[in-house]
């Protein structure tokens, strides 16, 4: 066998795998035990917006002083969290207190390729028309001159 042959046929067959396969990515949103509501609720966006992008999500809460002590006020926020999260993705890592953090990993329950093709099937954006173009669309265009009941034509517009 030519080994130029072989040469091209082995990088023919890595190409094909490396077309194949995806690359999983971590993101990392931070929280801290005594979060608002409204900032919850943004985090949390956040979170489902990593979920539906087919992308796992590592929830860090970072404790400072007295926090440390109160570990359960941070697991009582992840489990709220990902209950909130569950139609999009499971826990993969159960909360752990790491020294000053407590971490959890949650992954989507679709993998990044099938997440790609579900979404490329759907139009992303639509053009809509101004208000304008569609009243512009709507009216019958104007006729150059019709003639009048008794015959004479009457002028259109100029």
């Amino acid at each position: 066998m030519d080994y130029g042959k072989f040469k091209y046929e082995s990088a023919v067959k890595a190409r094909e795998s490396r077309k194949n396969q995806t690359q999983t990515i971590v993101k990392e949103i931070k929280l801290r035990p005594k979060i608002d509501p409204h900032d919850y609720g943004t985090k949390k966006g956040h979170v489902e917006r990593f979920l539906k992008a087919g992308d796992k999500v590592k929830v860090t809460i970072m404790f400072r002083g007295r926090e440390q002590s109160r570990p359960e006020l941070g697991f009582r926020l992840l489990q709220r969290l990902a209950s909130d999260v569950e139609e999009l993705g499971f826990v993969e890592s159960q909360p752990k207190q790491d020294g000053r953090n407590m971490i959890m990993v949650i992954g989507p329950h679709r993998k990044k390729s099938e997440t790609k093709a579900h979404t490329a099937g759907q139009p992303q954006n639509r053009s809509v028309p101004s208000p304008r173009a569609a009243a512009a669309a709507a009216a019958p265009a104007p006729a150059e001159s019709e003639p009048a009941a008794d015959g004479a034509a009457v002028p259109g517009p100029a």
